[in-house]
């Protein structure tokens, strides 16, 4: 699994309507409006690194009132669920 953190500048009169059009692209899990020099965040998960152009520039650039994209790409991911287990090693109930 790729995953790819997309910001995203929009129009700023039409950001709901370009987070729900974002939101409906497929390979596209979570759209978050942000505060900051970006107005949205995508999270696109695909299962190749091809399949990220395929949706950012192929698809998510080219929705209406997308004005600039800037993607990152994730190599590990770490959830909270992944940490607890990584400080639990080597505790026991019993300690």
């Amino acid at each position: 699994m790729v995953t790819a953190i997309v910001h995203i500048k929009a129009d700023v009169d039409r950001i709901p309507e370009v987070a729900e059009a974002i939101a409906e692209v497929e390979g596209v899990s979570e759209v978050y409006s942000i505060t900051g020099e970006f107005d949205l965040l995508a999270m696109v998960r695909v299962a190749r690194y091809d399949e990220v152009a395929e949706v950012v520039p192929g698809r998510i650039n080219k929705v209406a009132g997308v004005r600039h994209t800037e993607t990152h790409i994730a190599f590990r991911t770490y959830s909270r669920h992944d940490l607890e287990a990584a400080f639990s090693i080597g505790l026991s109930d019993a300690d």
